[in-house]
């Protein structure tokens, strides 16, 4: 086990989710709880991951008018999950107040940056922005960083110049992993553990690559042994 592989449960309800770590004995691995699974079940789920010493992500992507945004951040803080993330494009302010209702606790705030099941086209085409997908995200990063995140969600490709620009402790938070012969799905920036080790990501999301795979706890340790290894290799070298 790492704590540096949060696994993805996009499970529709808690007894799924227990169903899986418990049949593929996954019981204390640092998990990722997203919109589906909270809004079913609430702050109970965080509570029974807790008591199974589970580390926890808390992936709402809050986005909405400061004040809202610092008033759900408060109630979210007593949680005391590791890493809660806001959507960059909230802006600078917002960013800001999502920091002050953290203050109390020691939960990492992370902003999203451009989500990894996106690409240019749709930046430049359906959204209007005619930056580079990168410079985009680079921007954003910059932003949550003055603005007191204490890193972001980018995809593999976009690490390396993000800790160029806001350096080697900014956080780096990647999705859209998969191991080695699996499916990409709706992900279009994607990258194996090793690559992603490789390029200075801090923690990895990875979803799919074992919930669908015909042994979960046999793709969860390959994740492990890919990272684990490159982390030795770059150490060595």
């Amino acid at each position: 086990m790492t704590d540096s592989i949060y696994l993805a449960l996009d499970f529709p309800d808690w007894n799924e989710a227990y169903e899986f770590i418990h049949t593929n004995h996954l019981h204390g691995v640092p998990v990722k709880v997203g919109m589906e699974l909270f809004y079913k079940e609430g702050l109970a789920v965080i509570e029974k991951l807790k008591e199974n010493n589970h580390k926890i992500f808390l992936d709402l992507k809050l986005h909405d008018i400061p004040t809202t945004v610092r008033k759900a951040m408060t109630v979210l803080s007593s949680l005391e999950v590791d890493m809660i993330n806001v959507h960059a494009l909230g802006g600078s302010e917002m960013i800001l107040r999502a920091k002050e209702g953290l203050e109390k606790g020691n939960t990492k705030l992370i902003a999203v940056t451009v989500l990894t099941s996106m690409e240019q086209s749709v930046l430049s085409e359906e959204l209007k922005i005619q930056d580079s997908l990168m410079d985009t995200v680079v921007q954003l990063s910059d932003l949550a960083k003055r603005s007191g995140a204490d890193g972001v969600v980018c995809s593999v490709h976009e690490v390396e110049k993000i800790k160029q620009i806001c350096g080697k402790e900014f956080l780096t938070v990647t999705p859209g992993i998969r191991l080695l012969n699996t499916d990409m799905n709706d992900q279009k920036r994607i990258a194996t553990p090793s690559y992603a080790r490789q390029t200075g990501s801090d923690f990895l999301v990875i979803g799919r690559s074992i919930t669908a795979s015909n042994n979960p706890r046999k793709a969860y340790e390959q994740a492990v042994r890919e990272w684990e290894e490159t982390t030795c290799n770059l150490t060595v070298n």
